[in-house]
């Protein structure tokens, strides 16, 4: 069974915590201050499980940032929620395919 998640059937609490969140994030926000409170505001409503996709959410939007060479969330997300940011770090641990090695970005060389 696959663990993805129709839009449709996320909660309108996990929506809006998902777009404020997302609009947190956007660089170069004029208004970064006002969009961290909304984004507080707005995970504030979460139950726990909606709280946790969120937490995986965050972490593959680190992994498309290193991917990408991109600036990571990470920081952001700790000074936002520090809860947050630990089940963030928790869920970059449990992402298929994802290895000590892909978090670092140290490759070994072969022989």
């Amino acid at each position: 069974m696959s663990t993805t998640i129709a839009e449709l059937s996320l909660s309108p609490a996990y929506r809006l915590a998902q777009r404020s969140l997302a609009c947190w994030l956007e660089p170069g926000q004029a208004e970064a201050r006002r969009a961290a409170f909304a984004a507080r505001a707005a995970l504030s409503g979460l139950d726990p499980t909606e709280r946790s996709r969120i937490a995986r959410w965050l972490a593959w939007l680190e992994v498309a940032a290193q991917s990408r060479g991109s600036l990571s969330p990470r920081a952001r997300v700790q000074r936002l929620d520090a809860s947050l940011h630990q089940a963030m770090q928790d869920a970059l641990t449990r992402l298929p395919g994802q290895t000590v090695v892909a978090r670092t970005g140290k490759h070994r060389r072969s022989a």
